[in-house]
């Protein structure tokens, strides 16, 4: 229900022509984002950050959540078309490496705890193609905390 209504907000947002300041494809990501995010909690994931940043940092995690026992950090890639590559090609060796420097950093700030939370690097692909209904796909343990393996 909120989905839809965050999702209706937006269109209406959009239709009374108010322009935006955002550019086109970073409004695409951010509508991504919001449907992996309830995509998640429909799968029984505890979201607990959205687009988290440590300042300082270049980047940032799309979402932070856990599933069980388990802290995923999640890239979101969100497309309107399949004409060139996959969505989930996008995160390649830098992004990767931009994500992991931000999981360790998110890590750092938890409370101590007698030992570290297992951990995994989860993609959720979002498309959104005209005429057809969005497909959302969750990749889990998409990469690891190393390029070896």
């Amino acid at each position: 229900m909120v989905e839809r209504c965050l999702g209706a907000l937006d269109w209406l947002t959009e239709r009374r022509g108010r322009p935006s300041t955002v550019a086109a494809h970073l409004r695409t990501g951010v509508r991504g984002e919001e449907a992996a995010f309830f995509f998640l909690r429909k799968n029984g994931f505890t979201v607990v950050a959205q687009r988290w940043n440590d300042g300082p940092l270049p980047g940032d995690l799309d979402l932070i959540a856990w599933q069980g026992d388990v802290l995923c950090f999640i890239e979101v890639k969100t497309r309107s078309s399949k004409q060139v590559a996959t969505a989930s090609s996008a995160v390649g060796p830098e992004k990767r490496k931009i994500v992991r420097r931000l999981a360790r950093q998110y890590l750092r700030q938890l409370p101590e705890a007698e030992e570290r939370p297992k951990t995994r690097f989860d993609i959720v692909t979002v498309y959104e193609l005209p005429g057809k209904p969005r497909e959302i796909r969750l990749i889990p343990a998409a990469f690891g905390w190393s390029e070896r393996g």
